[in-house]
């Protein structure tokens, strides 16, 4: 066998892992889309009981099929104040149970022979195209994205079986997996590197199980090897962590405790195992199935080991996380991660809450814009002015956000709840600016020591309350995407139209009978104009939620 020519065995390899890494994330996306409403309510099931965080998370993970990618999202979730630490932690355990699937999914070939890729995936893939492209429902569109992906996975593997069938005669490979089950740290580390490189668990024990079948791999360096790819799944979560808050980073930090504890203790059993009660299975080549076995068996026994300790692990995240104070600033986004648009009905509801967030923030800017106002209250002016920045600034950031949301595996009708979201943002941030150009009034007010008489206070009062109730609902409509709430913003609307046009034309009137300055005037219509400007936005959100298109109303 001294013909083996690598560089074509290398390259077909190659080509065949990016089918088989492609077919993951195919099928990953179309079970995403068809599962995605049922995965959030998984997480609003999830509570302080770590066993049901878990289920939760074996079953998350069996979906995005990657405990990589499950445990980075857990970091964005508690980045985004989604998920707390105790939730967390189950969910990381349950994580490396979910991730097995894979494993599964690859050594069916072995056990289910009617399953080989070489029969499977050109039907998978026929069948979930043809779906894909004449299905009118959705649903049966998804399920085609979900076979097309299984069966590219399964073409993959087929290329990385045929690839790695003439290594057989390798003895470099040989006596490189041989060198490996010799020394327990070389195999972990090895299993690391990989699995750090490619970014996935589950990617990696796919390459081990496609050597195994060319019968290259000892169970010795297999289970070493093991052991190393559930450290090496770590790095993805440490390094989704950087920059986030530092609960975040604590959740990050739980999986590495959980996977090096149970990788250090089961490698200790192994060596123990393998060098002295017995050795000749050490050096007998493993195959697919028991592979599957083995990186099953390690995680359901690493969880049962460290569930009572699951206190413990978070008691210890935060001896490694420092306890440095964060400062509050406004500015800087609750409930938003990019670490999340994973999965795009979390990254959605997460940015309603943001939206929300960042209209409640132009409420409370308005209400201390007409404080300053009759207060005369410089302090409060200065706060309003902080406080539009900071709009500002949210609308950029939820706006790019939302832009990668819409770039990410949605549906038609997620898109077009995020164009709604669109229009929303804009609208919150235009009510920020009357809320300022109220303030610009204040600060005239202070300055020209302009006298409001107590008909025009009461007045500006009576339409800032008609106001406040109009926006309030609006954004109350859009949290809840309620239909009913948002058809009453349109008649509160409607009523703050004719206040305005009744308070202009009284206000008129006492200018002409010289009851107040010209000055005055002019803030008590700016003022008014401005609440009425609030008001339409406040429809258009309305509007939004109605699935209308927001007449944008002259500025």
């Amino acid at each position: 066998m001294g013909d083996i020519n690598y560089t074509q065995i290398f390259i077909m390899f190659i080509g065949g892992f990016g089918l088989f890494l492609y077919g993951m994330q195919v099928m990953a996306q179309g079970l995403q889309k068809s599962a995605g409403s049922r995965m959030k309510r998984l997480l609003e099931v999830l509570t302080k009981n770590h066993f049901m965080g878990i289920l939760v998370g074996a079953a998350v993970t069996a979906i995005i099929q990657s405990s990589s990618a499950s445990t980075v999202m857990v970091v964005g979730f508690v980045n985004a104040g989604l998920m707390n630490l105790n939730q967390a932690v189950g969910v990381i355990m349950g994580a490396n149970i979910g991730t097995t699937i894979t494993s599964w999914i690859v050594s069916s070939a072995e056990w289910m022979k009617f399953l080989s890729p070489s029969q499977l995936a050109p039907i998978a893939i026929a069948v979930g195209v043809v779906f894909m492209i004449f299905a009118k429902k959705k649903s049966l569109r998804q399920i085609g994205e979900i076979l097309a992906g299984f069966g590219i996975l399964f073409l993959g593997l087929d290329m990385m079986g045929t690839a790695a069938k003439p290594l057989r005669g390798s003895k470099v490979l040989q006596d490189a997996f041989v060198i490996l089950g010799h020394n327990p740290i070389l195999g972990i580390l090895a299993g690391a590197a990989v699995t750090v490189i490619i970014q996935s668990s589950s990617a990696s024990v796919g390459i081990l199980q496609t050597l195994a079948a060319a019968a290259l791999v000892p169970w010795n360096a297999a289970v070493y090897i093991i052991l190393g790819q559930n450290i090496g799944t770590c790095v993805t979560a440490l390094m989704s962590s950087i920059g986030a808050n530092k609960t975040a980073k604590r959740a990050a930090y739980i999986h590495l405790l959980f996977n090096v504890v149970g990788s250090v203790v089961f490698a200790i059993v192994a060596v123990i195992y393998f060098y002295w009660i017995n050795p000749v299975l050490g050096q007998t080549m493993i195959n697919m199935t028991d592979i599957s076995i083995v990186h099953t068996a390690f995680n359901i026994l690493n969880t049962l080991m460290l569930f009572p300790f699951a206190n413990g692990l978070v008691y210890l995240s935060g001896k490694l996380v420092s306890n440095m104070d964060e400062e509050e600033d406004e500015s800087v986004l609750r409930h938003l991660d990019d670490r999340i648009i994973e999965t795009p009905s979390f990254a959605i509801e997460n940015a309603i809450k943001e939206v929300i967030r960042m209209g409640n923030i132009a409420e409370d800017n308005t209400r201390l814009s007409m404080e300053s106002l009759f207060e005369k209250d410089e302090k409060k002016i200065e706060q309003v002015f902080r406080r539009e920045k900071s709009i500002n600034s949210l609308e950029k950031a939820i706006t790019n956000y939302l832009i990668k949301i819409s770039n990410s595996s949605i549906s038609e009708e997620q898109h077009n709840y995020v164009t709604g979201l669109f229009h929303t943002i804009n609208d919150i941030e235009r009510v920020g600016d009357h809320a300022e150009n109220i303030v610009e009034l204040a600060q005239l007010h202070i300055e020209e020591g302009i006298i409001l008489s107590d008909t025009a206070r009461t007045e500006l009062k009576v339409m800032f309350e008609a106001t406040i109730e109009c926006f309030e609902t609006a954004l109350r409509a859009r949290k809840n995407n309620d239909v009913i709430l948002a058809q009453n913003v349109l008649a509160q609307e409607d009523r703050v139209d004719q206040m305005e046009e009744e308070l202009r034309s009284s206000h008129i009137e006492r200018l002409a009978k010289n009851e107040c300055s010209a000055t005055a005037g002019v803030v008590f219509l700016d003022v008014i104009s401005n609440l009425e400007r609030i008001s339409d936005h406040a429809s258009n959100i309305a509007m939004s939620v109605l699935d209308q298109t927001p007449e944008k109303n002259k500025e």
